[in-house]
């Protein structure tokens, strides 16, 4: 029988995550029911949590994936998935970053699945262009952009199709939304191109402000308080319901950071609170944007992990932090 641990200090801990308001959610903040792999053993096999990150250079990268607490509840799956991958050769300079979450549509019973089939189509797919849309990125070729982009679109739609084919249902079962980032890791080249289908939400901080996504018009100077009214698609929530494959056309914006930026791409989960509570704006604006060194994988997933009443989504997040100059 081994020997009882010396006394000491207890090992520290994190505790349950921070919440806005004057009271926490009323579902506890962990995983309960396990699902039943009797009733659908692919979406019993789709992990509570997903937690992942990178590190390229000037280039850190943060990403997490939640469960809901309304799927946690139900015991239903995580409907989002996200992707952190790099495009092209290993040990060329001009390569890729990418970074993509896709939210899976809440009222399609198989978009956990599709969600998690386009982010690899996504990579796979674009790994194909990868020289090309480096060129694109950094001449700021926009039009040559869209058409690749497209192309590749319409693929990973039909790999959808094709897929509930297979499995013999109703294609519109897998619907999910995308939202992908391209980022050039030769810190050379300013261009990112943000592709899009569908709702969720793309926002940046730059010396602790959040700003609003394509245009990066600034929010409060203090980086709380009410966002300005900005039209649909423009800002952090998108209120389009665009959705693969019945949609086989992206959004391509181009757009150039500073270095100290941290852009923060995210499913509604995120977006919706980010957009509608200053809690929790002024908290991650602290946690993120101070140019402090980005957060470990725990402390970031606890961080992502901030609570608002009535928002109970799936919330998945991929943040990339660009070092100081």
């Amino acid at each position: 029988m081994p020997p009882p641990p010396p006394p000491g200090a207890a090992v520290p801990r994190r505790g349950d995550p921070k919440f806005g308001g004057a009271r926490a959610p009323r579902y506890v903040p962990d995983p309960g029911r396990a699902s039943a792999a009797r009733a659908d053993a692919e979406a019993a096999a789709v992990p509570d949590t997903v937690l992942d990150g990178a590190a390229h250079g000037p280039f850190t990268v943060r990403a997490a994936s939640v469960r809901g607490d309304s799927h946690r509840y139900f015991a239903e799956p995580r409907q989002d998935s996200l992707v952190v991958a790099r495009l092209g050769d290993a040990e060329d300079p001009s390569g890729l970053l990418l970074l993509g979450v896709a939210d899976g549509v809440g009222s399609a019973p198989r978009s956990h699945l599709g969600s998690a089939l386009v982010c690899r189509e996504t990579v796979r797919l674009l790994d194909d262009y990868a020289e090309e849309l480096s060129e694109c990125l950094r001449t700021g070729d926009e039009r040559s952009l869209n058409g690749l982009v497209n192309s590749v679109v319409g693929r990973i739609a039909d790999a959808l199709v094709r897929a509930a084919e297979v499995a013999g249902h109703e294609p519109r079962a897998y619907a999910t939304t995308l939202r992908v980032l391209l980022v050039p890791l030769d810190p050379a080249v300013r261009g990112r191109a943000l592709l899009t289908v569908g709702d969720g939400g793309t926002a940046l901080l730059r010396e602790g402000t959040w700003h609003l996504d394509a245009r990066f018009a600034p929010r409060t100077p203090d980086g709380g308080g009410a966002p300005p009214a900005a039209p649909a698609g423009d800002g952090v929530i998108d209120t389009g319901t665009a959705a693969l494959p019945s949609t086989r056309h992206a959004e391509v914006d181009l757009f150039t950071t500073r270095p100290g930026d941290v852009l923060v791409l995210c499913t509604d989960g995120l977006s919706n609170p980010l957009g509608g509570d200053a809690d929790i704006r002024v908290f991650l604006a602290r946690a993120w944007g101070t140019g402090e060194p980005p957060p470990g994988l725990a402390d970031f997933l606890w961080q992502l992990q901030y609570r608002v009443k009535s928002y109970d989504d799936d919330r998945t997040a991929v943040c990339l932090w660009e070092a100081g100059a």
